[in-house]
């Protein structure tokens, strides 16, 4: 059974699933889709084509798919889509794609947006990756599954974050968080792997293993693409080679204080 407040404004044409919850003062948008069990909280805004999955919770003022803050935006056919089981608290702004980057912002499953959280268009999020609040994500930044920002973190544009990497709070990063490691300070900086994430969630064979390939990568004072290739060719651990990989096909490169060798 749905729960809508009369005092919300639900434009002709949204498809709103069972068991949805809308509060007084939302606004959903004619081209919206808000899937089984969601519940949007008082004031919420759901504007243009966007496309919202089950269980997910969104909190007041949260202000999903307004157009892109892009200049070359003119009007194109653009989305947002959220998957399943997602919250996304209070003062949130999402943004769908832009033509020039495909068009859709994509976010999967089972993530925490906490308040103020601002994703830019054309961002591709995974699942179960924590965002703390006031991180903000500039256009075509690209986060794996696990991955955790800090509050008070800007990241620049066509970044990459890999899986169950960190980025420390009050940091602001510029370049590619290879998966499984922690960065921090301003500029921020590879600090080493993130372990606390790792032990939630890999045998500790798996963590000696990337605790090597770090130590080879960015602490031999070896050229770190020449290192990355020969740790891939040699690992048996596969994530060893996702790191590898990661590293050689970074774009804006990888934030870590090199050492002579």
């Amino acid at each position: 059974m749905r729960t809508i407040s009369p005092l919300a404004f639900i434009e002709e044409g949204a498809i709103i699933g069972k068991e949805v919850e809308i509060g007084p003062f939302c606004f959903i948008s004619s081209r919206a889709t808000i899937g089984k069990g969601t519940k949007i909280a008082a004031s919420a805004c759901i504007y243009g084509h966007t496309t919202i999955g089950e269980y997910n919770t969104i909190f007041s003022h949260a202000v999903l798919g307004s157009i892109p803050q892009d200049l070359k935006y003119a009007g194109e056919e653009v989305e947002l889509i959220i998957g399943d089981h997602n919250t996304i608290r209070e003062f949130t702004l999402f943004n769908p794609g832009t033509a020039g980057g495909g068009g859709k912002t994509i976010i999967g499953d089972h993530n925490l947006f906490m308040g103020y959280v601002h994703l830019g268009h054309d961002v591709i999020i995974g699942s179960h990756c924590i965002l703390a609040n006031a991180a903000t994500l500039a256009g075509h930044v690209e986060m794996g599954d696990y991955a955790v920002v800090g509050g008070m973190t800007p990241i620049h544009q066509f970044v990459k974050i890999g899986d169950f990497a960190m980025i420390a709070g009050a940091s602001a990063l510029s370049q590619d968080v290879p998966p499984y490691c922690l960065v921090e300070g301003n500029r921020a900086v590879l600090r080493g792997l993130n372990l606390n994430g790792l032990r939630r969630h890999l045998p500790r064979s798996d963590i000696d293993a990337l605790r090597a390939a770090y130590r080879e990568l960015f602490e031999s004072g070896k050229p770190l693409q020449e290192s990355a290739a020969t740790l891939a060719s040699t690992t048996s651990s596969e994530y060893v080679q996702k790191m590898c990989t990661f590293i050689m096909n970074t774009k804006r490169g990888i934030p870590f204080e090199r050492k002579e060798s």
